[in-house]
């Protein structure tokens, strides 16, 4: 419990300073550290060919957005396909199998790490450091570069608002994409993963090149005299993984391992981690766009989100934990305490982080009905840049049949949300059900597709939460599934690719389309947003367009397996 109150409370007494640096970053504001940073900025400007004053509309944009994911899947996914070749092979991993190289490639581009590989078994030492950490670092900021460029398009732009021409407003500068990647990168996530790596390794997560040595186990067997204990840069990853909201692990088992997870206080500095960055991007809103009125709407909405899923599933594993059923504490954290795993398991799925210190497999029926609502929801707190992208797909949904309801003009300050806005939040809206209960059944309904462990109630929560972690970019697991086979492999990238791309660059669509709207001045006729009222209506949106909607296979999985627990 004590971590319940440490975790959130470092988390807001830290984001909230962040927040406003991250502000001043992605303004491009004169700031002190100028003199270390700018040298660096221009040379990779020139080396890359890119001149930093170029404008971009939201076309220019996602080009550039899109292009160099392109050339980082190719570049990675080689990697991965001739690591056995490469250097930094202490450990002599093989080439990866195709299928597996293409799931594991676009689980890391898209800032998901869904793994469905062991760690430390089948990657080398240089494709866990460039193909892994690089995209971990580097992801994390073009989901925040894409959601600051939306907010720019809501907001009228970098600098004054655009004249109109014949009553159309001229194109809004967006910004620049390579600028917003890589200032973040070299100013704020590259720092912060320095700083998490050096309180890691204090922490006694290892860091080094070397293979790791050779013992033997005090419960040596005739089949097994001796083991390899795998060492490896870990704290870097791990700082990495948990600051992007990237999820997975060096280890297999992630957090779970003593390894990569030695003593409380790194449980504690890993747990901040998850949530200090999207905690930042939200107090990053107001100094950002100058509505104080708006960023803590949004913080509040939340925050109170936050605070309730972890408070659910703290009290479900705590009611399970106290049953007569010893088959629940199967898989549970035993060093730190179940309270702490199922803080976890609240956070790595409020965000798209997906990192464990426990097996979600093993969590109470209820707390796996949890887990699987915050990644239904994902905008709790959401990845780095992503979460609060999704958000503002609902807070468009909700202006919208707010405005509806009440007879008030559905418009987002001062510009109305149409026909044109309605489609294409549509499209978001219908994608995640149509892919994910399409999905679940196809893979339950033919044979031999699912791998799952559990032919029961639980075996269906197995295939949803599979396909929900994808979708959200999450990378969590209820293991038990063969998942590294051809099927999951090839299905779970076409949902990781489909839950990133669309919720990213429809959005920032959206906020061209109203930003070439002309601004009316407030007035009683439009909605008001930043009240108590609309964001309660805000929440009713979220659960009524995440949860109830897949209430059928809800009911089905984890609430069925609860209520057959409870019969005598």
């Amino acid at each position: 419990m004590p971590e319940f109150f440490i975790v959130f409370a470092l988390a807001i007494a830290l984001g909230w300073p962040l927040g406003r640096y991250l502000a001043a970053v992605m303004r491009g504001t004169a700031m002190r550290g100028d003199r270390l940073f700018t040298p660096i900025e221009r040379t990779l400007y020139r080396v890359l060919g890119i001149n930093p004053q170029q404008d971009m509309g939201w076309q220019a944009y996602a080009a550039a957005f899109l292009c160099s994911n392109l050339l980082l899947a190719l570049l990675v996914f080689a990697i991965f396909m001739s690591q056995a070749w490469l250097p930094l092979n202490p450990n002599q991993a093989p080439n990866m199998r195709w299928d597996l190289a293409l799931h594991t490639m676009v689980s890391f581009l898209t800032n998901t790490n869904q793994q469905h590989y062991s760690g430390q078994a089948q990657l080398s030492f240089f494709a866990h450091m460039t193909g892994v950490v690089g995209l971990q670092v580097i992801t994390p900021m073009m989901g925040l570069a894409v959601v600051v460029a939306t907010l720019r398009g809501l907001f009228g732009g970098r600098g004054s608002a655009p004249e109109h021409v014949d009553g159309v407003r001229a194109q809004v500068d967006l910004g620049n994409f390579w600028v917003d990647v890589i200032r973040p990168t070299l100013r704020f996530m590259l720092p912060l993963c320095l700083l998490w790596s050096l309180l890691l390794t204090s922490q006694g997560v290892p860091a080094t090149l070397q293979g790791g040595p050779v013992v033997t186990p005090v419960d040596a067997s005739a089949n097994m005299v001796e083991q390899k204990i795998p060492l490896g840069p870990v704290a870097p990853m791990v700082a990495a993984k948990q600051l992007g909201t990237n999820g997975g692990g060096w280890y297999g088992p992630n957090s779970s391992v003593p390894l990569e997870n030695p003593t409380p206080v790194s449980n504690v500095l890993q747990m901040l981690a998850i949530v200090l960055i999207p905690v930042s991007v939200i107090f990053m809103l107001a100094p950002l766009t100058g509505r104080r009125k708006f960023g803590g709407l949004v913080f509040a909405v939340m925050l109170g989100m936050s605070l309730l899923s972890a408070g659910l599933a703290m009290w479900s594993e705590a009611h399970s934990a106290s049953s007569t059923s010893l088959a629940l504490m199967e898989g549970k954290e035993v060093r730190l305490g179940a309270d702490t795993s199922a803080l976890w398991a609240a956070l790595t799925t409020q965000t798209s982080n997906g990192s464990v210190n426990a097996m979600h497999d093993s969590l109470a029926p209820l707390t796996g009905l949890v887990t699987i609502g915050n990644m239904l929801i994902n905008a709790i707190w959401g990845g780095v840049g992503c979460g609060l992208q999704q958000f503002l797909v609902y807070l468009l949904l909700s202006v919208f049949l707010a405005g509806l309801m009440t007879g008030r003009t559905p418009e987002l300050f001062g510009r109305k949300i149409e026909a044109a806005e309605v489609r294409l939040l549509a499209v978001l809206v219908l994608l995640q059900p149509l892919l994910l209960l399409g999905l679940t059944a196809l893979t339950l309904a033919v044979p031999g597709l699912s791998g799952i462990s559990n032919p029961g109630y639980h075996g269906i929560s197995q295939v949803l939460y599979e396909f929900t972690s994808a979708f959200a970019n999450n990378g969590s697991g209820f293991e038990g599934l063969a998942d590294a086979s051809y099927w999951w492999n090839l299905s779970c990238s076409l949902v990781l690719a489909l839950g990133r791309y669309p919720a990213l660059l429809i959005p920032l669509v959206i906020a061209a389309l109203l930003a070439g709207k002309r601004a009316t001045p407030d007035s009683g006729a439009a909605l008001q947003i930043e009240t108590p009222t609309f964001a309660l209506t805000l929440v009713a949106v979220v659960l009524i367009l995440t949860l109830l909607q897949f209430m059928p296979v809800l009911v089905l999985g984890p609430v069925a397996e609860h209520l057959s627990m409870l019969a005598p």
